[in-house]
C-alpha cells in the first residue's frame, strides 16, 4: 500500500453540508474541538440498537488534499485493525449518551487519532454482519460521514495498536478489507462527482485552519 502521513496540526471544526456549500464554512465558523479521551470506550452496555435488533454504529471517511509536491489529489486515511489483518475506515458503536455525529467523531479520534470538519448529515447508512463464521454474529447498521482532517494527533487512545496511512481514493477502495467499506467509498465518490463544490469548500476551510494555526504557533 502506498501513502504518506501528514504532520500538520490544526483546530477541529464541525459544519453542516449546507454551510459548506454556501461558503460559511470558511468564515463565521463555530469551532468544535472534541476532547481527546485517554482511553477508548470498551464494552457495549451503552450500545444503541435499532428496532429490528441491529447494532447501530457510526464512522468516517477521513480525507485531505495531498501537498502540492505530492500531486494535490484527494486522499483517504485508512487505519489498520487491532489484529493487524488489514486496513479499513474508522467506525464503532453509537452509544446512548451521544449523538450519531459525536459517535462518528469519537470513533475517529479513538481509532485514527484525527479531528476535523465533519460533513453533516451522514452520506449513507451501510449494513453488514460482524463476527466470525461459527461464532455469535451481529447485524450492524453504520451511519457514515466524511471528515475533512485538520489535525493529526501524535498520541491517541488506540495509537499503540493501529497504524494509519494516507492513500489515494482508488488505493483505499482496493485496500479496505471489508466489502461494505468499499461500497461506502463508492457511494461517496459518486456523490462527490455529482456535487464537488461542498468537498472543495470544506477542504479549503480545513486548509485555512491549518495555515492560521501554524502561523499562530510560529508567533507564540
Amino acid at each position: 500500500m502506498s501513502g504518506a502521513v501528514a504532520s500538520e496540526k490544526g483546530a477541529a471544526m464541525a459544519v453542516s453540508r449546507e454551510a459548506v456549500e454556501n461558503g460559511s464554512a470558511v468564515s463565521g465558523l463555530e469551532p468544535a474541538t472534541p476532547s481527546v479521551p485517554q482511553f477508548a470506550r470498551i464494552g457495549r452496555h451503552r450500545q444503541r440498537f435499532d428496532t429490528g435488533g441491529e447494532r447501530l454504529c457510526a464512522g468516517c471517511i477521513p480525507i485531505r488534499r495531498a501537498p502540492l509536491e505530492e500531486g494535490g489529489e484527494m486522499q483517504v486515511l485508512l487505519v489498520s485493525s487491532r489484529g493487524g489483518k488489514g486496513f479499513g475506515l474508522p467506525k464503532g458503536g453509537w452509544e446512548d449518551d451521544e449523538s450519531v455525529e459525536d459517535a462518528a467523531r469519537r470513533e475517529t479520534i479513538e481509532e485514527a487519532g484525527v479531528r476535523g470538519t465533519l460533513e453533516e448529515p451522514a452520506f449513507g447508512i451501510f449494513e453488514f454482519t460482524s463476527g466470525k463464521p461459527g461464532s455469535q454474529q451481529n447485524q450492524c447498521r453504520t451511519h457514515m460521514f466524511v471528515m475533512h482532517v485538520a489535525e493529526e494527533l501524535d498520541v491517541w487512545p488506540e495509537g499503540s495498536e493501529r497504524q494509519r496511512i494516507w492513500c489515494s481514493i482508488e488505493d483505499a477502495k482496493r485496500d479496505c478489507r471489508h466489502d461494505w467499506m468499499r461500497e461506502a467509498l463508492d457511494v461517496w465518490t459518486q456523490q462527490l462527482k455529482a456535487a464537488p463544490t461542498a468537498a472543495t469548500a470544506a477542504a479549503a476551510a480545513a486548509a485555512a485552519t491549518l495555515v492560521s494555526t501554524s502561523v499562530a504557533a510560529a508567533t507564540d
